[in-house]
């Protein structure tokens, strides 16, 4: 199966992120301009926390707070996991799953250079079958399987 990297590339490059001291309403308004589920939270553009609509719909929407006057650092999930460009896909499924997650930042020599959601393990997983998928075809066509 792919690596995280080649998942990677076939994405947007831009990653999206906010400070700590940001409000949950700026994390929340570039969750819906670039039409996106989760940022990362940098600081000094060192990665500390990981801001989802999830952690804004129970951390703030259900208590009542006013998420113009709350900070991302009040909602954010700190003890972020992360995986590398080099990590098999299946790794992060496995993470995802295990821990109820549904976005990974991608971090290289300790900086963030990307964000792996389940939307994209899935879809890589769909593209992975159809290629097993082709090899089985066309083996039982008589034509071999190009498998490497």
């Amino acid at each position: 199966m792919a690596k995280v990297d080649e998942v990677l590339a076939q994405k947007e490059p831009a990653l999206h992120h906010v400070t700590p001291t940001d409000t949950v309403f700026t994390a929340l308004e570039i969750m819906r301009e670039r039409k996106i589920r989760a940022v990362v939270v940098l600081d000094e553009g060192r990665l500390v926390g990981i801001v989802a609509e999830r952690d804004c719909a129970l951390k703030v929407l259900l208590p009542g707070r006013d998420a113009k006057h709350t900070s991302v650092a009040d909602v954010m999930t700190r003890d972020v996991i992360t995986v590398a460009p080099s990590d098999p896909i299946e790794r992060c499924m496995v993470e995802m799953t295990g821990r109820n997650i549904r976005h990974l930042p991608v971090v290289k020599d300790a900086r963030v250079i990307g964000m792996i959601s389940v939307g994209d393990v899935v879809k890589e997983t769909m593209r992975e079958q159809a290629r097993h998928i082709g090899y089985l075809e066309s083996y039982i066509k008589g034509h071999g399987v190009p498998y490497q």
